[in-house]
């Protein structure tokens, strides 16, 4: 039996082929990363944010089902200063650009490390509920990996920290109320 590949320029010629192929993947990634424009589904329509895609890279707590649900904050209702304490959390996170803030409402982008995908964050203040409902998603790709969910719970612990310093915030019972609160059952 005789080998296809022998010798020095065999071994070259096969890790060229196989660099080549590495650096055109990840060039390819980069440029999806950068073309990928911002959705013009953003923003709070009738008190609800917009629904998670298919694709298991989305974590909301307006969501239909619980693979994306995600339990929502709880502040005092009226509470002038919630989204002001969000925008100051995300704004000592990497990789973050504030994009919209008002009373109610705060958008943000935040971008991956290696390839710089962009991942957008809502936040919005139903103010007499107290709840505050947020929605965070890739634009690009399939699975993040778990990564939108980790960073909304580092953002949660962050806030009920603040939030418990400064106005002594109140915090919900079980995952249950969360549920009947969120409206999923």
């Amino acid at each position: 039996m005789r080998c296809a590949f022998r010798g020095k320029h065999s071994v070259l010629t096969v890790a060229s082929i196989i660099l080549g192929s590495v650096l055109a993947g990840c060039g390819g990634l980069l440029v999806m990363s950068l073309a990928s424009p911002s959705p013009g589904n953003l923003g709070v329509r009738n008190g609800r944010l917009a629904a998670c895609p298919g694709t298991p890279n989305c974590v909301s707590t307006q969501a239909e089902n619980q693979d994306h649900w995600i339990e929502p904050l709880q502040a005092e209702p009226n509470d002038d200063g919630v989204i002001s304490l969000l925008a100051e959390i995300v704004r000592e996170m990497p990789r973050t650009t504030l994009i919209e803030q008002t009373g109610e409402y705060l958008r943000v982008e935040f971008r991956s490390r290696l390839f710089r995908f962009r991942d957008d964050v809502e936040f919005y203040h139903a103010r007499r509920s107290g709840l505050v409902h947020f929605r965070s998603a890739s634009r690009v790709g399939h699975s993040d990996l778990g990564v939108n969910r980790r960073r909304m719970e580092q953002i949660r612990t962050q806030f009920q920290r603040r939030a418990t310093t400064v106005s002594g915030g109140a915090a919900l019972e079980t995952r249950e109320d969360s549920f009947v609160l969120a409206g999923v059952r």
